[in-house]
């Protein structure tokens, strides 16, 4: 099942300097999520800083257990917005 996580930075108590030395870890953790399959798709928020990120998993649990890797969650500066369960679209189907 797929899922769409959306994360945000916590800018209020965190300055772009404490966020630096985690990125390179944070990134080479994406890399390693995406290698594994868990992660299908990452992308950088337009709105605020943060990220999405479309996860394969049985469910949200599993999710959390993959978000609970990356340094910027584990260190309290990225937190999680919203996890949502996708179902597929059924209006691209076979026409009936």
């Amino acid at each position: 099942m797929q899922f769409f996580a959306l994360l945000t930075r916590n800018t209020e108590k965190f300055s772009d300097a404490d966020f630096a030395p985690l990125l390179p870890g944070e990134a080479e953790q994406r890399r390693t999520l995406y290698a594994q399959g868990a992660v299908r798709q990452v992308w950088n928020r337009g709105d605020i800083p943060g990220a999405g990120m479309m996860f394969e998993a049985a469910d949200e649990k599993e999710v959390r257990g993959h978000l609970a890797t990356l340094p910027l969650v584990d260190a309290g500066m990225m937190g999680i917005a919203a996890i949502v369960p996708l179902n597929p679209y059924p209006g691209f189907g076979p026409k009936r």
